[in-house]
């Protein structure tokens, strides 16, 4: 399979940083900023999303030997962005334990709404989408760091197993015994707040 253009820039790139040109790898971070941003926010609190995508390149640039260059330069960035937000709930998951209580009074006001409500329509025309996404986040955060990666990137983001577990450095039937254990336990997280 022949190589683009765009991968054939990237390995000149990469040939003149490993010829000692450290500056060459500027080129790299100003192309890739977006997706790896995007990456970053879509795992990891909107307040950390500059830190952890700087972190996430300087972890690039200290791996850069284990390149091999067998798939686009691209992909192998995102599983450092990937693997990069993992670590980084697995130190918040240590630091932290967040009772129900700290759910704000809005979230607590929609929980308990939610409970109220008869049929699933009219609880979700109810939800406000911030909410929502608070007390997603604040039930994800219950999950293990690794249990809240493979729910978010198999069923909330809808990646393929196969893709997560490429990602994250697991096997495929590691990431479906997690994904299967962390939406039950999602559910029973989710299910003691509003009381179901």
């Amino acid at each position: 399979m022949a190589e683009s253009a765009v991968d054939m820039e990237d390995a000149r790139i990469l040939k003149a940083i490993r010829a000692g040109d450290v500056d060459a790898y500027a080129r790299l971070m100003t192309k890739y900023q977006g997706r790896v941003s995007g990456i970053v926010a879509g795992h990891a609190p909107r307040d950390r999303v500059g830190e952890l995508t700087h972190e996430v390149f300087v972890r690039a640039y200290r791996s850069l030997s284990g390149y091999r260059g067998d798939s686009p330069f691209g992909h192998w960035l995102a599983k450092v962005a990937v693997r990069t937000c993992h670590d980084f709930w697995r130190a918040e998951y240590r630091r932290r334990e967040r009772p129900e209580s700290e759910l704000s009074d809005e979230c607590r006001a929609f929980v308990e709404e939610a409970a109220a409500l008869d049929s699933s329509e009219a609880a979700e025309e109810a939800a406000s989408r911030a909410e929502a996404r608070e007390l997603l986040s604040w039930a994800l955060e219950k999950l293990s760091p690794t249990d809240r990666m493979v729910v978010t990137l198999t069923h909330i983001e809808e990646r393929p197993v196969a893709e997560a577990a490429e990602m994250l450095g697991m096997s495929i039937p590691n990431v479906k015994v997690r994904a299967f254990r962390a939406r039950k336990k999602l559910r029973e997280v989710l299910g003691t707040v509003i009381g179901a």
